[in-house]
């Protein structure tokens, strides 16, 4: 879910080239009708608004046509640099990135429950940005923070349940080059589709979080050392 543009994109030509039968979802049909007719591994679609009700309806009848699937990956999100805190950006980055993402999350997570015999993993993309509270996109890191925290209580939910049959990815990338960003003098940016098969390796492999890539993770642990009180002092734009 997510996949016409950026890291949902990517991550769904990546698994397609290594031999996975996908399905995409997102919003603009022909961007998704140009990704199923341009790979025989991408066979169904589905046109998709997070940020409606009716997104869940569209999900449960691309799951139907697939038979089933083994993996969620959901990809939506949307994010600004806005320290003006213009509130129109503020509230649709809560409202795709937070409500958005716990719709199609949460209802998969649901359908998959009572499934005990069918194995499901969830991946969903965070964001370093969930690290730290950031004065330059406001909304963005926080929605970023709900999403990670979000995917490790559905995780321990699952543990509560003895769900073993559904597994748990955060994805945390740093900076990297899609549209997300386009045109901003963000450091360090990573090639998406580099980062796209870093992803899909460590989904691959079950890992239950995954920053992507050693520099940031390294950046994620300096971050982190930082007490708030001097946090809030730094100027960083």
């Amino acid at each position: 879910m997510g996949a016409t543009s950026g890291l949902g994109r990517e991550v769904a030509l990546v698994l397609a080239e290594k031999g996975w039968t996908v399905g995409v979802g997102g919003r603009r049909r022909e961007v998704l009708e140009r990704l199923v007719s341009g790979h025989p591994n991408i066979v169904a679609m589905c046109v998709a608004d997070v940020t409606e009700a009716s997104a869940t309806a569209a999900l449960d009848r691309l799951i139907d046509e697939m038979h089933g699937v083994d993996l969620y990956f959901h990809s939506s999100g949307i994010g600004w640099h806005n320290s003006a805190l213009d509130m129109g950006r503020e509230l649709a980055t809560i409202e795709t990135n937070c409500a958005g993402m716990a719709r199609m999350v949460g209802h998969v997570f649901n359908r998959f429950r009572g499934q005990p015999g069918t194995p499901l993993h969830i991946a969903v993309i965070s964001s370093i940005a969930r690290t730290k509270g950031l004065g330059a996109a406001p909304a963005y890191s926080a929605s970023k923070r709900f999403t990670s925290n979000y995917i490790e209580a559905l995780q321990q939910l699952a543990a509560i349940g003895r769900l073993r049959h559904i597994t748990f990815t955060d994805i945390r990338p740093g900076f990297v080059r899609t549209p997300l960003i386009e045109g901003s003098n963000f450091p360090m940016q990573l090639d998406a589709h580099r980062v796209a098969q870093t992803i899909v390796r460590a989904v691959e492999r079950g890992k239950s979080v995954v920053t992507v890539d050693a520099f940031y993770r390294l950046l994620v642990m300096l971050w982190s050392l930082v007490p708030r009180w001097l946090w809030v002092r730094l100027r960083i734009s």
